[in-house]
């Protein structure tokens, strides 16, 4: 069995046209991280068909860069991950404060359940847009 039994493929995240003038498609571990990268960039009610699909955080959006923002940010996205990625063990969520005063990391460590491979992805969010 490969990758692609195991995790699948689809359309490289975000949508582009390639070179060739053709759509690029991601599998195996590329594919996970698109997928999780999907979740946290999708708003809660978003998706017609998928009303509660997405991880809601661009919601924090004009709140401050404190504790319990973070706080919470961190409870958003584990439970959205936890719903929709179930490909993934999801280790731990750190959300952390930036070089940037509006700016946060989300840093994510996960374990792909069919090969057991560690990897972390780290999305950065901006808070009070424009108070840099």
């Amino acid at each position: 069995m490969t990758d692609v039994d195991l995790i699948g493929q689809g359309w490289k995240f975000p949508i582009m046209v390639n070179a060739k003038g053709q759509l690029d498609y991601s599998f195996g571990p590329e594919r996970i991280q698109d997928a999780i990268w999907i979740v946290l960039s999708t708003s809660i009610g978003e998706r017609l068909m998928l009303p509660d699909f997405g991880a809601g955080i661009h919601d924090y959006v004009f709140q401050s860069n404190s504790d319990v923002v973070r706080t919470q940010l961190r409870s958003a996205i584990s439970e959205a991950l936890l719903k929709w990625e179930p490909r993934i063990d999801l280790l731990d969520v750190i959300v952390q404060e930036g070089t940037q005063a509006s700016q946060v990391l989300i840093s994510i460590d996960y374990r792909l359940r069919s090969t057991n491979e560690l990897f972390n992805l780290v999305y950065p969010l901006y808070l009070q847009e424009g108070a840099g």
